[in-house]
């Protein structure tokens, strides 16, 4: 099963939520924007995706450019930062077992979904 963490405004989200749905991939739906993750939560996807904190920030976002982007934050710091503002999480996150993707481009979301 896909876990895909979800934004019901990114049109990137619903996007993929289509191609599960019409290819009968079975998945769950994390809507982080309604239900926040918690700080366990992100520290995990973090370790599935290997990437750092800062990484999975939505560096284009207005909340981020005024607010942090001139931040030099650790690691930690970053980590709160998401926790608070779901909303700068990159998305959608695909997450097969212990392995996850940022799913952009929809066609290598697709390869990752099939492997």
């Amino acid at each position: 099963m896909v876990k895909i963490l979800y934004n019901h405004a990114c049109s990137k989200s619903r996007g993929i939520l289509e191609y599960l749905d019409e290819n009968g991939v079975p998945f769950e739906i994390i809507d982080f924007i309604t239900h926040p993750l918690s700080e366990l939560e992100i520290r995990t996807v973090l370790k599935k995706l290997h990437i750092a904190a800062k990484d999975l920030i939505r560096k284009n976002e207005k909340l981020f450019t005024d607010n942090y982007s001139d931040k030099n934050y650790s690691e930690d710091e970053w980590v709160q930062v998401l926790v608070e503002n779901p909303s700068l999480i990159q998305r959608p996150i695909l997450i097969k077992d212990a392995v996850a993707m940022i799913g952009r481009p929809v066609e290598v979301a697709k390869l990752f979904i099939e492997s």
